[in-house]
């Protein structure tokens, strides 16, 4: 996103960069008829045009945003429409406007229903030359009935996809259609601007480059072509409807989104650098939730901390492998490579678990299941430290290994780690806690 290199007036007489003037389009084109009547509408608005963010799609239509002295964002074909989102969800008091054309309006059109649906308060404005002109004139989506194009050499024999109506049937706020020569179409565009909702311009023009020499295309075919396909024209939804992204603050007790209860720290790790941990087992083991308390009592440790896990998409079945990261300084990547300590306590964690060890060198720890040593006997350099987990019930094996390596590692405090369950897992506290102090029969 580039910032707004206005002059820092809130009303300006005009939004457009006139130093970057004239338009790059190809004569003609109605590219620059829009831009003139959406700076209109711009200026009608009074907005500051730091708080205008101008996101284009891929296209002749991308080369728009840089004319405005907006904030503008220019990104993937047919994902404009996702941007503008993410930028609404950011900060709703923005005025968001994405121009897109005919094609991005194909590629992208499941984005184009569900922001309808959402109601989410960015105004669309389609640039509808009825081709693909920055990519030699290919038929889109939105082509009228017969249209020679580059790839309908005997004319497009599909009907073109109503993008008012498919908006508006999903719950726009405001859908309408116009063209590029209509006198009205910066009011057209001014009141989708101003619409707290969805809102959509469907904007009929010329691509003088291919459609019009391709159909003996004009201003009077557009407008017989509009009458012909029986689309509607002007304002064809109207409707209020609770805007999405100012409805999600709302729902939030507090102005910056949901509330996130920030880890202090508490604790005090010994810890140099940073350490990874690799915790393979088997679902019930709950091996995700010890990985989890770890990475919670470290941060209340005053470290960093990462996770990932990976397991099957069953349930109480097959492996559960957690990796963890923790580290006194940032952590820039999350990937372990090989772990500095790998903690093995079921078959069914093996399979990773041996790949792991063979690129361990002699400095990392390997802390595996006693039945489980045979098959980690060759092929790894790392030292072996053997577990015994028979006196503990399955569901208390995993913290009690996390608990165990985590004095013997010094990573954390056993304190943190009881805190740390009983902070984040409401319900089980007392059972994780019992399972931390279970560590020492482990190496008996």
């Amino acid at each position: 996103m580039k910032p707004a290199s206005g002059p820092g007036v809130e009303a300006p007489g005009t939004y457009i960069d006139e130093r970057r003037l004239p338009y790059p389009f190809c004569p003609g084109c109605g590219h620059g008829r829009i831009l003139d009547a959406l700076n209109a509408a711009l200026v009608r608005t009074r907005r500051d045009p730091r708080r205008v963010v101008i996101v284009t799609d891929i296209g002749c239509v991308g080369l728009s945003d840089q004319y405005f002295l907006t904030n503008g964002l220019h990104g993937l074909h047919g994902r404009s429409v996702t941007y503008a989102t993410g930028i609404k969800l950011a900060d709703p008091d923005l005025t968001v406007i994405v121009l897109m054309g005919d094609g991005g309006c194909g590629i992208g059109a499941n984005h184009l229903v569900h922001a309808a649906r959402r109601n989410v308060g960015i105004a669309v404005l389609v640039f509808n030359n009825f081709n693909f002109g920055m990519t030699g004139g290919q038929q889109s989506p939105l082509t009228p009935p017969g249209s020679v194009t580059s790839s309908t050499p005997a004319g497009n024999p599909e009907f073109p996809m109503d993008v008012c109506a498919t908006v508006a049937v999903n719950g726009a706020a405001f859908a309408a259609r116009t063209s590029a020569f209509d006198p009205a179409l910066s009011d057209l565009i001014y009141e989708a601007i101003t619409t707290d909702g969805f809102a959509l311009v469907d904007i009929w023009e010329l691509c003088t480059a291919y459609f019009v020499p391709n159909n003996r295309f004009s201003r009077q075919a557009l407008e017989q072509a509009l009458k012909q396909t029986g689309l509607p024209a002007g304002a064809v939804a109207r409707r209020t409807r609770t805007e999405y992204t100012r409805a999600l603050r709302d729902q939030a007790p507090s102005p910056g989104g949901a509330p996130i209860r920030a880890i202090e720290p508490r604790y005090k790790s010994a810890l140099a650098g940073p350490r990874s941990i690799i915790l393979a087992g088997a679902a019930g083991q709950k091996v995700r939730s010890a990985a989890s308390v770890l990475g919670r009592a470290a941060v209340m440790s005053g470290l960093y901390a990462t996770q990932r896990d990976d397991y099957p998409v069953t349930v109480m079945t097959g492996h559960s492998i957690s990796e963890v990261i923790v580290s006194p300084q940032p952590i820039g990547y999350t990937g372990i490579p090989a772990p500095d300590v790998l903690v093995v306590l079921a078959r069914e964690g093996v399979p990773r678990a041996r790949r792991l060890a063979c690129g361990m060198g002699p400095e990392g720890r390997l802390y595996v299941e006693r039945s489980l040593v045979p098959q980690f006997s060759a092929g790894t350099k790392a030292r072996v430290h053997v577990l015994s987990t028979e006196r503990l019930g399955k569901r208390s094996t995993g913290l009690a290994a996390v608990a165990l390596i985590a004095e013997q590692e010094r990573l954390v405090p056993v304190e943190a780690l009881e805190e740390a369950a009983r902070d984040g897992h409401r319900g089980v506290e007392e059972e994780m806690v019992r399972a931390i102090a279970a560590r020492k029969l482990l190496v008996q």
